[in-house]
């Protein structure tokens, strides 16, 4: 697995109950990743697993989100 940082970033704002906050924060650390890591790659796999391709570098003046169609 090829794991690189997007040239930008943007924050996105969750909330969850502390127990799983907690659980989720062990869990990432045993694993030797951060939290921040895992929601990342997360975020990516629901974007292939639903066809939707994104840009990490847009290009100037291009769209960076489209929807794979189905035939």
């Amino acid at each position: 697995m090829i794991l690189h940082m997007e040239s930008k970033t943007a924050r996105l704002t969750v909330l969850i109950d502390p127990v799983k906050k907690k659980s989720f924060e062990k869990l990432c650390a045993a694993q030797d990743q951060t939290p921040s890591q895992v929601v990342r790659q997360l975020i990516r796999d629901y974007l292939e697993q639903h066809g939707v391709s994104y840009a990490t570098r847009p290009k100037v003046g291009t769209a960076t989100l489209t929807q794979k169609r189905n035939p």
